[in-house]
C-alpha cells in the first residue's frame, strides 16, 4: 500500500509538520492610533522570530515590536516627534537617509515590511506625497507619506555568523519556525516518495509541473515565466 509523499503530508497539517502555536504567541504590530509617548517595559525572546521583541506600554495598553539595536528596558519612545531610534513616526516626518524598519504597507495597518533580525531600510527620496525607501534587497519601494515606521536598525545583526556546530541544534532552530529540514534531494528518494524519485534508467523527468496537477504532484517549477536553456 502506498503512502502520502512529503508534500501531501505537509499540506495535510499533522503535528509533525505544524509549528507550535506558542512560537507565535506575540503579535508584532503597533496600534492604529498612537499619541504621546510609550515606555519599553520588557525585552524578550521569541522562538518564532529572528529578533528580540520589545513590549511597549502606552496610555491605551501595550504592543510588541522588534527591538532596535541598542534598546534598553525603561527607555522612552515618542509617537509624534523626534528622530531618535525607537520612535514611531509617519514617513513624511522622517528625513532622508534615516534608517527605518517595521514599515506600514497602508496607513494604520501596524507595520508589514522589514521585521527580520538585523534588517533595516533607508529613506531615499520624497516625491509629492510618496516616500521612496531602499529595502534590504536594494530595491526602491514607494510608500504613502502617512505610513508609519520605527526609526533605527532591528537588533540581532550577525545572528547567522556564529557556526551551529551540531545538526541537532539546527533541527530545533528550524522546528521552532516550522521549516522543513533536513531536506533530501528529490532524485535521491524512492519513486513512491516523490515524483522525481528514483534515478533508474536516468530518464530526466520534466521539472515543470502541469497546471492542473494535484497538490502532491505540483513540484519543481510552478508556472515558470520561461523554459528552455539560457542563451
Amino acid at each position: 500500500m502506498g503512502k502520502r509523499i512529503i508534500q501531501q503530508a505537509r499540506g495535510h497539517g499533522s503535528s509533525t509538520y505544524r509549528v507550535k502555536p506558542t512560537a507565535f504567541v506575540y503579535k508584532i504590530q503597533y496600534p492604529k492610533f498612537l499619541e504621546g509617548e510609550g515606555t519599553v517595559v520588557k525585552l524578550l525572546n521569541s522562538s518564532g522570530h529572528s529578533a528580540p521583541l520589545a513590549k511597549v506600554i502606552h496610555n491605551q495598553g501595550f504592543f510588541y515590536i522588534p527591538a532596535f539595536n541598542g534598546m534598553v528596558e525603561g527607555q522612552k519612545i515618542s509617537f509624534n516627534e523626534g528622530i531618535q531610534p525607537g520612535n514611531i513616526l509617519p514617513l513624511g516626518k522622517i528625513p532622508i537617509k534615516t534608517p527605518v524598519y517595521c514599515i506600514e504597507s497602508r496607513p494604520g495597518d501596524g507595520g508589514k515590511f522589514i521585521k527580520a533580525g538585523g534588517n533595516t531600510a533607508i529613506v531615499t527620496r520624497i516625491i509629492g506625497d510618496k516616500i521612496l525607501v531602499m529595502l534590504p534587497s536594494k530595491k526602491e519601494k514607494s510608500f504613502n507619506a502617512k505610513c508609519r515606521a520605527v526609526i533605527g536598525q532591528i537588533a540581532g545583526h550577525g545572528r547567522l555568523e556564529k557556526p551551529i556546530i551540531k545538526a541537532g541544534k539546527n533541527f530545533y532552530i528550524r522546528k521552532s519556525r516550522n521549516k522543513f529540514w533536513p531536506r533530501t534531494s528529490a532524485v535521491k528518494v524512492n519513486a513512491i516518495d516523490h515524483p522525481f524519485g528514483s534515478g533508474r534508467g536516468k530518464n530526466i523527468k520534466s521539472k515543470i509541473a502541469k497546471r492542473n496537477a494535484p497538490a502532491g504532484k505540483r513540484v519543481g517549477l510552478i508556472r515558470p515565466r520561461r523554459t528552455g536553456k539560457m542563451k
